[in-house]
């Protein structure tokens, strides 16, 4: 297949496979201008994880100005230096070590099962539908200290601004609801965050008007564009991962097992979802000078799109990269939740995603939990998982059956 013949990443035929099209791209076209996005294109994992590395600082997060501030107002991806390192300051404790533990992994718990409770007895269930789209969100909820009775609301505001993120094709309408998600979210968020300076309590929105660093203190608009951030990010990744895993799995059906002897092996089940099917396919970056890459040379200034999709399919860097293998032993998944990761769904270097340590305890409960329920899960008959997306992708539906155990 000559560069001529690779599908576009804005046609159905990528949409509906994109593995194929990233490998002619890695061989033929590893850095390629791409006229309806203006950006580069790149797919190799030696250059996104330069690109996401940046030691030296040659890449910006400016693209964000225009990708997600519309959405969601000034959020901390758009910082640098001191001013992005006293922000993750304020909002980093919450998602990892002791407030993860103590204060939310009963939240985690307690949400998986409120879910699982309501198909537990029935022999089937959607795990896209059922489950994943609502776990995390819930979860994020319950953190927030928000009121989940608001779950619709919020599942449609992040839908409408992973789906602003995700328009490639520059569609109007996905772009004025991408807009007016980021008034409602405001109009919805800043009473309450003002009502939680006058009285808070021992939720992570508390902790967040409380922070201060270096004297420093976040804003009411910071906040709420964090909150925003956290919805759409946490959510939609979540979820992606959640249904992934089990996708894969169930393709899988001795690995599936073997997961279920020896649930240490989640981790390595997640990791290697993360790599093989990543539920975030596209990251962008600004050049911030002319920059050499595989196959020429970004001009400074430019937007460049990091296929992480494809780079974590790079035969040069895994063997076999289109299996999915939880035992392979080219991906640590000790590491893999950490800024050393060798995967790139979380990027890389300082704006390694923040939540990755809450998207694990979220993964690891949750698929514990689930297999718990359905010791004998299988794939509903007939059914073929299939994913969906390009910027974000992931599986519409998942309908399995099981035999009911009690709780």
């Amino acid at each position: 297949m000559s560069t001529a013949q690779i599908p576009d990443i804005l046609s159905p035929e990528f949409a509906a496979d994109p593995y194929p099209a990233y490998r002619v791209l890695r061989e033929s076209a590893p850095l390629l201008w791409h006229e309806a996005t203006q950006s580069w294109i790149v797919s190799r994992y030696a250059d996104v994880e330069r690109v996401f590395k940046d030691k030296a600082g040659q890449f910006t997060t400016d693209n964000y100005d225009w990708q997600l501030e519309p959405v969601h107002g000034k959020t901390i991806l758009q910082l640098s230096g001191r001013e992005h390192s006293v922000r993750r300051a304020l909002v980093a404790p919450a998602f990892r070590g002791s407030d993860l533990q103590e204060k939310f992994l009963p939240v985690i718990e307690s949400n998986s099962r409120a879910l699982i409770d309501q198909f537990r007895a029935t022999g089937s269930a959607d795990i896209v539908s059922d489950y994943a789209t609502r776990f995390p969100v819930n979860v994020i909820a319950d953190m927030l200290g928000l009121d989940k009775a608001d779950h619709a609301r919020f599942h449609g505001w992040y839908t409408a601004v992973i789906a602003f993120l995700g328009n490639l094709s520059g569609d109007q309408e996905v772009t004025a609801a991408g807009e007016r998600t980021r008034v409602e979210f405001a109009e919805y968020m800043i009473p309450i965050i003002r009502a939680r300076r006058e009285n808070p309590g021992d939720d992570l929105l508390s902790a967040l008007c409380a922070a201060e660093v270096d004297g420093v203190r976040m804003s009411d608009e910071d906040i709420k564009a964090f909150c925003s951030l956290l919805l759409a990010a946490g959510g939609e990744t979540t979820d992606k991962a959640i249904a992934s895993i089990f996708a894969n799995l169930l393709m899988n059906p001795e690995q599936l097992a073997a997961v279920r002897e020896d649930r240490s092996l989640i981790e390595r089940a997640f990791a290697e979802t993360l790599r093989h099917t990543p539920p975030v396919h596209m990251i962008m970056r600004q050049s911030a000078v002319d920059v050499e890459l595989s196959g020429g040379t970004v001009p400074a200034g430019a937007t460049v799109t990091c296929l992480i999709g494809a780079a974590n399919r790079d035969e040069d860097r895994y063997r076999n990269p289109d299996r999915f293998d939880l035992f392979r032993d080219d991906l640590t998944s000790t590491k893999a939740f950490s800024a050393a990761a060798d995967h790139l769904a979380f990027a890389l270097g300082r704006h390694f995603c923040v939540g990755a340590l809450l998207a694990k305890a979220e993964v690891e409960i949750g698929v514990n939990q689930l297999l718990d329920a359905m010791p004998d899960l299988r794939l509903a008959d007939g059914f073929d998982p299939v994913e969906q997306g390009v910027f974000t992708r992931g599986p519409q539906s998942l309908p399995v059956r099981f035999t009911p155990v009690a709780s």
